[in-house]
């Protein structure tokens, strides 16, 4: 459930031609944003870099932009560092006129990945930097970035995915089928290199909850001689199947996905390195417990030790073991454990070191920092304090200094900061009081970073290590042609605070837009807008949907509040859910609505609820156990019973629900169904395979019974994100009709 809730969906109104007299009369400040245009081309937010990357040698950087004339296809495009010239490197249009339609597993892959264009959604570099490969069309091209003359490697009927290039660049390697293939670049010679994949068993490729919930979508990883593969196997067999039905508008199809539910049995998952030249397949010790997890997985610098991330399935302890490739045996006087009584964190910053050591992220002091492991396994801390660190983006090793993007200075502003390795007070290195998101070039050479605030969309430029910017990437200026020009005059600025939870100690953050004309005189409807859950913050200083726009300027009050539970405060601040998910993040909701509608501009009778999969269960979970507190709520695609939910991310926070029957029952939403009186609308995509869509067929039944009455609606083929732009314009409408009959008639 992983950052679902408002990446993907819109929230706003739009009145109709009848609606509009209800309306308070807004001051004629600008033009005024339309549904229909916020899901137009181009992109309002304008021309965006997404995927920068430095080539091997500095010379370019590469990144992923959309089409002017269709935001939902992105084209490569590359930018000369000496000159600053961009241009298009991969036109996906040029390349494949028409894709194929996508298969079932690759569909479930970009639904995991969150990736929601078409076109070129990937691409890796060469290690020669002569050529980049890019998926496409279920192929595999190789782009010669001097001609731009782009090679088929792979042209069949089945997909190709999770391409590679090899590090030393002999060799592609792709998961065709279940299996592992290479491609050999000199000879255009390709093979398998394992042939047991099918049905419940596969090949270098990532369980499901591997990919929605670990942030792990790979299943093989090259040695850096491509001399060697380490690879996943995964027996899915134990894994209960669940009937789900994918229900489109003029058909029904019924999948039996492998879905571990919370309690159930997972996937079992070993790992093995093959030997290109011989076949050989090398055993790896995971352990004598089965029931684990295999979280990451990195290669050392000289290729001799296999750095293997495990879990414990209840997630409370995390082993970081070192594997010997050739014989699969583990060096246990290098191995690294944790233990937490709540759960344990992953993350994606391991480090391996030239002399076997490795940086990793830890939070075993209760925040986010970087630690040292030497190759004889003794541990130090470089960084601390009580603030949390995102990711580490860069490190060189000669000049002793690491790049770190993190939350030092304020939980709501993104930086990157310098440490060196001997630790110390970590130096700021970007400015501004937004987000940065950053890719450090080989050993600090320079940044590719982009930064946005309040009033400014995302810019990508190259910098010095000291932040100098060098060149633009991608300026989008917020200038006359900019596509967000002709609404700037109208548009809103939010405003932040903070208020107290009901704990009565913790400190949460806010965020509110308030209409001009939204007084004491003349009050407004307001709508509460939550997510709530863990891995996710709201509330920051960042470039700002711009879905909140329309809202705002349809006359409502937009306020919204990270409770306990949520992300970037310390593990303490996020652990305060364990095992007892729907209870205190709806008291600090309940929370925030007492501050809301206490101001004199807020009508405190109208005020609206909605969110979306967390979002979604928050809704419910807190209009069921505040009736009558919201005049209304829309929960979109709700969690309703987390005995239904998958076991990774569930387990982590709950346990089992045979470990922990009462938070179960405490945490789900048919417990609380007596406290039915607010108005619902629940809406939810049919074929949605991650949340699936008998969470919410079970809750209709139950309140039909019930003699209640509500709203629905539904999507037939959509999944847990309702993406296509047409659809997003109708969910928009959707809603609005919804809220204005309940907040403002």
């Amino acid at each position: 459930m992983r950052a679902l809730l408002l990446s993907v969906l819109p929230v706003g109104l739009v009145l109709s031609a009848c609606e509009q007299a209800a309306t308070p009369v807004l001051e004629d400040t600008g033009e005024r944003l339309t549904i229909e245009r916020l899901y137009g081309s181009p992109d309002l937010t304008g021309p965006t870099a997404r995927s920068v990357r430095f080539s091997p040698d500095g010379s370019r950087v590469t990144f992923l932009r959309s089409k002017e004339e269709d935001r939902t296809v992105q084209d490569l495009w590359a930018m000369d560092v000496e000159t600053g010239r961009s241009y298009v490197l991969v036109d996906a249009r040029q390349l494949a006129p028409e894709e194929r339609e996508l298969t079932e597993a690759e569909i479930q892959f970009r639904e995991r990945a969150r990736i929601t264009a078409s076109g070129v959604v990937s691409y890796q570099w060469d290690e020669a930097g002569e050529a980049v490969l890019v998926p496409l069309d279920g192929d595999v091209f190789y782009v010669d970035v001097e001609t731009g003359e782009a090679r088929r490697l792979t042209e069949t009927e089945e997909f190709e995915t999770d391409a590679k290039v090899s590090p030393r660049g002999g060799y592609v390697s792709f998961i065709r089928e279940q299996n592992l293939w290479v491609h050999d670049l000199a000879t255009g010679e390709e093979r398998a290199l394992t042939t047991e994949g099918g049905g419940a068993i596969s090949w270098g490729m990532a369980e499901f909850v591997a990919q929605e919930e670990m942030r792990r979508y790979t299943g093989y990883w090259w040695s850096p001689d491509d001399s060697r593969i380490a690879v996943a196997r995964v027996d899915e067999n134990p894994v209960m199947i669940v009937e789900r039905f994918g229900i489109t508008a003029d058909a029904v199809s019924v999948s039996e996905q492998r879905y571990p539910r919370a309690g159930t049995p997972n996937a079992l998952v070993t790992l093995h390195v093959i030997d290109l030249a011989s076949g050989e397949v090398t055993d790896m010790d995971l352990g004598d417990e089965t029931d684990i997890y295999l979280a990451r997985v990195n290669w050392s610098r000289s290729g001799g030790t296999l750095w293997v991330q495990r879990q414990n399935r209840a997630q409370t302890e995390w082993n970081l073991l070192a594997l010997d490739p050739r014989t699969g045996a583990e060096n246990r006087t290098r191995r690294v454990t944790e233990r937490a009584d709540s759960w344990i964190n992953l993350t994606h910053d391991l480090r391996p070191l030239s002399g076997g050591g490795a940086l990793y992220l830890s939070e075993q002091s209760g925040f986010r920092h970087i630690r040292h492991v030497g190759a004889d396994g003794e541990m130090r801390e470089i960084t601390s304090g009580e603030w949390v660190i995102d990711s580490l983006e860069g490190v060189d090793e000669e000049e002793g200094l690491i790049w770190f993007t993190g939350w030092m200075d304020s939980p709501l502003e993104q930086h990157l900061y310098q440490v060196g390795f001997d630790g110390g007070e970590p130096v700021r290195v970007t400015s501004g009081e937004g987000r940065w998101s950053v890719t450090v070039g080989s050993g600090g050479s320079g940044f590719i970073g982009t930064y946005s605030d309040l009033s400014t969309p995302p810019q990508t430029a190259l910098y010095a290590m000291d932040g100098a910017r060098i060149a633009w990437v991608e300026e989008n200026a917020l200038g006359d042609a900019h596509p967000y020009a002709p609404y700037l005059a109208a548009h809103v600025t939010p405003e932040y605070g903070t208020l107290t939870a009901a704990d009565g100690v913790s400190e949460l953050y806010w965020q509110m837009y308030r209409p001009d004309h939204c007084t004491a005189a003349t009050p407004c409807p307001a709508i509460v807008q939550v997510y709530g859950g863990p891995l996710v913050q709201t509330v920051h200083t960042g470039w700002q949907s711009l879905r909140d726009q329309i809202l705002v300027q349809s006359g409502y009050v937009l306020f919204k509040v990270d409770n306990r539970g949520t992300w970037n405060r310390g593990h303490a601040f996020e652990a305060e859910l364990h095992l007892r998910m729907g209870i205190l993040e709806v008291e600090d909701q309940l929370a925030g609505l007492d501050w809301l509608q206490a101001r004199d501009f807020v009508d405190g009778d109208r005020v609206g609820l909605w969110g979306w999969s967390y979002g979604g269960y928050m809704t419910l979970m807190t209009a069921l156990q505040a009736p009558g507190r919201f005049a209304a709520g829309i929960a979109g695609a709700p969690v309703t019973d987390w005995a239904l939910y998958d076991t990774h991310y569930t387990e982590r926070y709950m346990s089992t629900p045979q470990e922990n029957a009462d938070g179960y029952e405490a945490g789900s939403v048919f417990s609380h169904i007596d406290g039915y009186e607010t108005p619902l609308l629940i809406i939810h995509g049919m074929a949605d395979d991650n949340v699936t869509f008998d969470h919410s067929t079970r809750l209709f039944a139950e309140l039909q019974e019930r003699g209640e009455l509500f709203e629905i609606m539904t999507y037939p083929g959509e999944r847990h994100g309702i993406r296509p732009p047409p659809l997003q314009i109708h969910l928009l409408k959707t809603q609005m009709a919804f809220f204005d009959r309940h907040l403002r008639e």
